[in-house]
């Protein structure tokens, strides 16, 4: 399975970093592809380090003006001309997706996603990963759309909310078995 994980680029506390670390080293203990924004610095390290070093492959996705902080030895990297170029290329390499923590450019990369998902343009798996609670008002955010009318197909055909690494790539085996 590949995975496309949005997460952040940001050095981060252990409440965070665990979590995804935890993730990483389920995927590549289960022999699957991390595709990333390949960046070689905070959560996206941890994560491609852990990935790597439990036997899963590495394909990532950089953009031009972030070009020089992109991982070394990556199995696969892609240098995109701008972000919306590296959206694509990210959803297009991936069979899943899952958002970890992060800031505006992660929430970016998930409303997008899911924005495609509503509209039929991509039927994807995709899984928030609500370490430390992060994603609780998004989450209550999302409820008070569905139940107001402004999501047209259910939410939980939209997203997965887990709480745990370990529920997140269950729910993604599940989906993508089925």
């Amino acid at each position: 399975m590949r995975i496309c994980v949005f997460l952040s680029a940001a050095d981060l506390d252990e409440r965070y970093t665990g979590p995804a670390r935890e993730f990483a080293e389920l995927l590549g203990k289960g022999g699957h592809t991390l595709v990333w924004g390949g960046s070689e610095s905070g959560l996206m390290k941890v994560v491609a380090d852990g990935v790597a070093e439990t036997g899963g492959r590495l394909v990532g996705v950089s953009v031009d003006f972030l070009a020089a902080s992109a991982r070394v030895g990556a199995d696969e990297m892609v240098i995109a001309r701008d972000l919306a170029e590296r959206k694509a290329l990210l959803l297009a390499k991936s069979d899943a997706v899952v958002v970890m923590v992060g800031g505006t450019g992660t929430l970016d990369e998930a409303t997008e996603i899911l924005e495609l998902k509503k509209h039929g343009r991509q039927n994807k798996p995709v899984v928030l990963l609500n370490t430390a609670g992060f994603y609780d008002g998004l989450k209550t955010q999302f409820r008070r759309m569905e139940a107001e009318g402004f999501l047209p197909v259910p939410l939980a055909e939209l997203v997965f909310f887990a709480e745990e690494p370990v529920s997140a790539l269950a729910y993604l085996e599940d989906a993508l078995a089925g």
